[in-house]
């Protein structure tokens, strides 16, 4: 699948970072997560910035740690020092504009009033997500050559449709990555041996993969502090246990699974990895870190061309 051309859409490059809103009602500043959660205590250098934001104006963007290499990274969002002073907030839609609400308003327009209007006097860490002109080829070539994570094309005559999957944007990602939803895991040294998890089909969890690699000893017990709450005896994957030949290396089979240890579908992890196999795993899974702005139903397989229709409103 490719990127759409022509005249009708915009082309940005897609950040990897927190999908975020910041709501300036009165004087006061608030950042949420999708998930409604306050992020201010996180991070309170971007809270801080939006002093010159119109009272009752709302943002959409992306919460981006910056590395050393001046690059996008997930994993430095994973710690909190790098949270606090090296993070940036991406702003790419205005919902609501001194209380206008803007959400019917065609995205051009939106983007106009962004631009020159709500983001008039913005100052670092605060930045716009500045749209690519180019042709669609050029641009992905150019992103996958950088080592970014992918692009954004989005029509610019759509409204701002919360929580639909609408095709009005189209993702096109450039690396190998996916979102799955954590499940389980096999209990081992410093909480766990490996994850369990997996992605939604409708409304069943499907497992996919077994995730090893990208821990530090500290990092697996941070992690399994988090399984707190969460346990329980009823496997959440649909499609286990598995036949013995399932996979390389060992199978989730049902004895297998007698050693495994149950979560509630509620921790979701970005994970980088080489290949999709034809049984439908990924070949050299890594952990990256986990995702707090999405919801578990929202995590769905990526196609294997690279490119996902999906909506972000």
């Amino acid at each position: 699948m490719k990127l759409p051309s022509g005249g009708r859409w915009y082309y940005e490059v897609k950040l990897d970072g927190y999908r975020a809103l910041v709501m300036k009602k009165g004087r006061v500043v608030t950042v949420f997560s999708r998930r409604g959660n306050k992020l201010n205590a996180q991070f309170p250098r971007i809270a801080a910035a939006f002093g010159f934001l119109p009272e009752d104006t709302i943002l959409d963007g992306e919460i981006v740690a910056i590395d050393d290499k001046g690059m996008p990274s997930f994993a430095a969002l994973q710690t909190s020092r790098t949270r606090a002073q090296y993070s940036y907030f991406y702003s790419f839609d205005v919902l609501v504009y001194r209380g206008r609400d803007l959400r019917k308003l065609p995205l051009f327009e939106r983007r106009a009033i962004l631009e020159n209007h709500a983001l008039a006097d913005l100052h670092e860490p605060v930045r716009l997500s500045s749209t690519l002109d180019a042709a669609p080829e050029r641009i992905v070539k150019i992103v996958r050559d950088q080592g970014l994570e992918g692009v954004i094309a989005k029509l610019m005559a759509s409204t701002y449709e919360s929580g639909d999957r609408s095709g009005s944007w189209v993702k096109f990602r450039t690396n190998n990555g996916q979102e799955l939803v954590i499940g389980g895991y096999k209990p081992g040294t410093n909480g766990f041996d490996y994850l369990l998890a997996g992605y939604y089909e409708g409304k069943n969890l499907i497992f996919i993969a077994k995730i090893k690699n990208g821990f530090v000893p500290a990092l697996r017990v941070e992690i399994t502090k988090l399984f707190e709450g969460l346990e329980t005896t009823v496997c959440p994957f649909a499609n286990l246990p598995e036949p013995k030949n399932a996979r390389r290396g060992e199978a989730l089979t049902a004895e297998v699974m007698k050693k495994c240890k149950w979560l509630k579908p509620k921790l979701v992890a970005q994970i980088e990895f080489t290949e999709w196999t034809k049984g439908n795993h990924l070949r050299h899974s890594k952990f990256v870190g986990l995702r707090g702005d999405k919801r578990p139903h929202e995590v769905i397989r990526e196609s294997d061309s690279g490119a996902n229709v999906q909506s972000f409103e």
